[in-house]
């Protein structure tokens, strides 16, 4: 089984597809984490971040490693683990310069699709899997929320990492990169072909019960 889910930054999409691959006992696949390796890279190397020759030259570079278990996706850049230096705010805000380059794009799809036929049956998670990398998916899901909850959701987690940060900060990046990815991604979210859950109001264990009620009624 294949399934996706997109959505902005915040909305829930990471924790739902670590939590619903356990569920399903498959594997996790968590496409903004090569995003963000490569933006760490950039960032690391001092390489112009608006220079999409100079990122899709560096990207093509990289030995980027993924390993899916079914709770997570550890990263590893040239044999190095880099799973949590990818989290920071620093490499959050470089992801989206990195994300608008369409080479880099058209790169990473490509290895999205190459993982995923390896792994057969996954959860995939990011913002064009169902539309763009994995169109036949078995089960295409949307998670939305209001910016105000998806940057307390992000600020927690840069607090549970121990990164100092202040919440009207987050909400800052959020809204930034809103700005931006809805001129990259909005048009690549399929709604006709997603089931949408706002995830505002929702627990993490109330969209888990909603996924799992809807993949059960699609193979029914």
């Amino acid at each position: 089984m294949v399934v996706t889910i997109d959505g902005p930054a915040g909305s829930g999409k990471s924790t739902a597809a670590r939590k619903l691959a356990a569920r399903l006992q498959i594997a996790y696949l968590d496409t903004g984490a090569m995003y963000r390796a490569i933006a760490l890279a950039a960032l690391v190397r001092g390489v112009d971040l608006s220079d999409e020759n100079a990122v899709t030259g560096l990207a093509r570079g990289l030995r980027l490693e993924l390993d899916c278990g079914p709770t997570f996706t550890r990263v590893k850049v040239d044999g190095v683990d880099v799973s949590e230096a990818i989290r920071t705010m620093a490499v959050s805000r470089a992801t989206s310069e990195v994300a608008q380059h369409q080479a880099v794009r058209a790169l990473l799809v490509a290895e999205q699709r190459k993982i995923g036929r390896r792994l057969g049956s996954f959860v995939s998670e990011g913002r064009d899997q169902g539309s763009v990398v994995f169109p036949e998916a078995d089960a295409k899901f949307v998670l939305e929320a209001g910016a105000v909850k998806r940057a307390e959701r992000r600020y927690q987690e840069h607090v549970a990492d121990g990164e100092e940060i202040s919440l009207e900060a987050v909400l800052e990046n959020v809204l930034a990169r809103d700005a931006i990815d809805s001129k990259q991604w909005e048009p690549l979210l399929i709604r006709g072909e997603a089931i949408v859950l706002d995830t505002t109001h929702l627990s993490i264990a109330e969209v888990i019960d909603r996924m799992v009620a809807e993949l059960d009624r699609i193979r029914s």
